[in-house]
């Protein structure tokens, strides 16, 4: 019998095999989790404004996330789209975002179905 953790170190496996492959460049920690709060915002049909993250402490300061997501956007993980204020952007997932998170949740499925 299989332990359930085996399933989850399956799936790192897995997962760890999607950044050799030539999609998208890869993400350091903060971006990830950064990533991770936009996807979970979108999930749950919450919009997500540069100024809404500014006020999560846990991604650094001020700089440090406008950095952060020059960096992303200039890698194709994210969009920033306008509302209804100028001076307001949306932080949206790219398509190409979107398939990562597909590919991701293949590999959560496949790792529960080889136990």
């Amino acid at each position: 019998m299989t332990r359930p953790a085996d399933i989850y170190l399956r799936f790192l496996q897995l997962a760890e095999a999607l950044r050799g492959l030539p999609s998208l460049p890869a993400l350091d920690p903060l971006e990830e989790r950064i990533l991770e709060l936009v996807a979970r915002s979108s999930q749950n049909r919450q919009r997500l404004s540069v100024r809404d993250m500014m006020g999560n402490s846990d991604l650094g300061s001020p700089a440090t996330l406008h950095a952060r997501l020059k960096s992303m956007r200039k890698k194709g993980w994210i969009i920033l789209t306008d509302t209804e204020d100028a001076r307001r952007k949306q932080v949206e997932l790219t398509q190409a975002a979107l398939r990562h998170f597909d590919r991701l949740s293949e590999c959560l499925v496949k790792a529960a179905k080889d136990d």
